[in-house]
Parts: structure tokens; sequence; C-alpha cells
């Protein structure tokens, strides 16, 4: 099991506060913490990260043993991060949406990739079959609610091989884990009551996180073992 802490925009423009963030991500469990790039980044806005900050973030991620990835939502932001070797990339749904040409250029570095199907209709038909990939089954609504989860994989299988959740609670990311998700991609959180971003609300917080983890890797051992 793979479990992605996506930060995202939820250090609030504070940028030390991603120093925390990336601590409780590495105690609740999660294996990735994820950060965004070319996504209202502009020089007052509230996401301007630039290399030395994207170099700090190397630093505290490396000192608490967590894999470090960003979602690049524009080719300044590509160029950017590939001075940094990195592993993995994570491409967003809207990327697949809006820049299908910026996602072809990430998938051909030929580096692991995380795809979002959250804005891509046709899961039946997906924009590409190269074997670094791995998509996520996503809604996106934020938050997204029961009636938005239409579609929901039954049997969670190659190439959907994991699920990046926006819904309120820990719930439905256990019930991908007990459909064969093999990657789970949660918002996170250190306080839910803010809203800067929307997004704090459908997080999960350190607790939540590490319940989330803990019964995940539960459930899926349980389900290797045939019950």
């Amino acid at each position: 099991m793979i479990f992605i802490s996506e930060v995202g925009m939820n250090y609030n423009n504070n940028f030390n506060l991603c120093y925390e963030l990336i601590r409780q991500s590495k105690l609740s469990g999660a294996n990735i913490v994820k950060f965004q790039l070319g996504w209202r980044d502009g020089k007052d806005e509230i996401n301007n990260i630039d290399y030395a900050k994207i170099s700090q973030l190397y630093k505290w991620a490396n000192y608490f043993e967590i894999d470090l990835m960003f979602s690049v939502l524009k080719k300044e932001s590509l160029d950017l991060i590939k001075k940094f070797e990195p592993n993995r990339i994570k491409v967003a749904s809207r990327t697949l949406k809006e820049d299908l040409n910026l996602a072809k250029l990430i998938v051909n570095l030929n580096i692991e990739t995380f795809m979002s199907l959250g804005m891509w209709d046709d899961k039946e038909n997906l924009p590409f079959t190269e074997k670094n990939i791995k998509y996520l089954w996503c809604k996106s609504e934020y938050p997204t609610f029961i009636e938005h989860l239409k579609g929901f994989p039954k049997n969670f299988k190659t190439p959907i091989v994991g699920y990046s959740d926006h819904c309120i609670g820990i719930e439905t990311c256990l019930i991908a884990i007990s459909r064969g998700a093999k990657i789970i991609e949660k918002h996170f959180t250190l306080d839910k009551s803010e809203n800067i971003i929307r997004d704090h609300a459908l997080s999960a917080t350190p607790e939540e996180f590490r319940q989330l983890v803990n019964l995940g890797i539960d459930i899926e051992k349980k389900i290797n073992l045939g019950v």
C-alpha cells in the first residue's frame, strides 16, 4: 500500500508550516507527502513556490525520511522541478482536461507518474497506456458527497490502481482499499476548521490519517489472507 498525504495549499501561505505538515505526515504513516507547483503561484499569490522553497521542502522531507512529490500544472513548473531530478510526479486531472500536451511531457520523462482521473470523463478510455503511469480514480468535487460517487469502482485493477479522495472522513478510502486499491491519496491538514483554502474541510487530520493507514494496512492483510 502507498499512502499519499496531499498538503497542496493547506499551509495557508505560511511556508514554515510546511515543516510541521511534512513531520506530521511522516508520523501519520504517509509514504509520500505532496505539494503543488503552477497553481495560484504568482508573486503575491498563496502558493508561490520557487527554487529555494523547493530545495527546502526536499531537505525537510529527507530529514523526516518521507518521499516528496509535486503536482505540476504548467510547463514552467515542470522545467523547474526537473532541475531536482524527481523520482515521481503527479498529473492533476485538470492537466488532463486543459493541457494534455503538458501531461505528455511528464509521461515522457519515464519516471513514476501518478495520474488523477477526476476531470477525465471517459474512464473506460484512458489518455495514456505507458507502463510508468499509475491511474487514480477520483471525483473532482470539493467536497465529494455520496451522490457524486457514481461509477466508484467495484474492483480496482490495472490500470486504475488507486484512489484520490475528496470526501469528508476516511470511510470512502477504506472502501477503496477493500476493493483492491493499492494507492490512497488523501488531503492533509493540521486544522480542519481553517477556511483560507476550501480543502481543509475535506482533509484528514494527523489522527485521522493515522487511523486510515492502520486500518487500511490491516484490511489489505486480511484480503491477502483470503478473508
